[in-house]
């Protein structure tokens, strides 16, 4: 295809067939935003209820910036990745403080912005400014490759300068937001892993589909390593009071709540003997211990147990001493930000 033709065809299946998404509808930055930093790593039909829950408890960016860092720990439950929203949080402020409220309006000074990358840069530039900055994201490695024949490996930080050079070329200039858009979305539905090779427009020009190669593109050579962990939960309860406390920013989940931690490859003796030599636990009472669970990650896969243990007084005051746990009401425990594997423990056992 010559000139802008590509650009022209995509922009109109994306005109008939786009799907309807409420920040589509807007060239606010501000919910662009939200948007873009939610579906990160996320299915849109996973992350446009957050969205939804984002914008209702934060209508603003000033309400997200004057937002409790917990609260909105607690909004994002369940998303994974939960420095994207402490970041998202950090971007708030500097932007309702520093910024006075209003969002930078070039792709360079919105790459500034803590948590943005190219991407994200390139998406609110071309959206919300109509700054010609092609996109790309997994969708767009995949759609790009295939058309025009890119066999760079995507794992390699310089292959993205050859696909943003390539689509330089093809972006609309007059609505380069709409080809973003329509990049990311055809590469999402029809140009997806498995593609529909037989409904898609651009099948008489595609690369891949001429040398029958759909399948071997974009090339990927960098396998994610991933960590085995295993995670004995010791759940201390007392009256109707459960303890828990913070993680550690610096580990997976910092920043939320869980119960009482024993990491390692250890029986139900071992874990019962161990809080009798760290915590001086005469007889701990256990009242159960789950089957393993296994809870998987990006970069990990986490083998937990839960031993749910009733304290006594003398018990309780022994956990509270030699560790950083705290008791809560079962109704300010449900109000902390925690884990998915911990919420899925508590409504098994019968909390939500």
């Amino acid at each position: 295809m010559e000139g802008k033709t590509f650009a022209k065809r995509l922009i109109n299946w994306y005109t008939e067939r786009k799907r309807d998404l409420p920040w589509r509808k807007t060239k606010d930055p501000y919910p662009v935003w939200l948007s873009e930093i939610i579906l990160q790593q996320t299915r849109v039909e996973q992350g446009l209820p957050y969205w939804e829950r984002f914008v209702d408890a934060f209508p603003t960016v000033h309400d997200l910036a004057n937002a409790k860092e917990e609260k909105v720990l607690r909004l994002w439950q369940g998303l994974g990745y939960y420095s994207r929203a402490r970041n998202l949080h950090t971007t708030a402020k500097h932007i309702s403080k520093e910024l006075n409220g209003i969002f930078p309006t070039t792709y360079n000074e919105i790459l500034k912005l803590k948590g943005i990358g190219p991407y994200t840069a390139a998406a609110i530039a071309s959206i919300c400014f109509d700054e010609p900055a092609p996109v790309v994201d997994g969708n767009v490695f995949r759609f790009a490759s295939r058309y025009f024949g890119i066999k760079e490996d995507i794992s390699k930080a310089a292959s993205r300068k050859v696909f943003e050079n390539t689509l330089k070329a093809e972006i609309s200039e007059e609505q380069p937001g709409t080809f973003n858009q329509a990049m990311m979305e055809f590469g999402a539905t029809t140009c997806s892993p498995s593609p529909s090779c037989n409904e898609c427009l651009f099948q008489p020009e595609c690369y891949a589909w001429d040398k029958g190669i759909q399948k071997s593109l974009p090339i990927k050579t960098g396998k994610t390593k991933v960590r085995d962990r295993h995670f004995n939960y010791v759940v201390f309860k007392q009256n109707e009071r459960f303890y828990l406390n913070e993680r550690d920013t610096k580990d997976v989940w910092g920043g939320l709540f869980d119960f009482f931690l024993i990491e390692g490859v250890l029986g139900e003796e071992e874990v019962l003997q161990k809080l009798s030599v760290d915590l001086n636990f005469e007889e701990p009472f256990l009242e159960e211990v789950t089957e393993p669970v296994l809870h998987i990650l990006s970069h990990q896969k986490i083998h937990a147990r839960f031993y749910l243990i009733c304290l006594d007084e003398h018990d309780a005051k022994r956990a509270a001493e030699k560790t950083t746990l705290k008791p809560y009401s079962i109704e300010e425990m449900l109000n902390l930000p925690k884990p998915k594997l911990i919420v899925n423990y508590l409504q098994r056992i019968g909390i939500k």
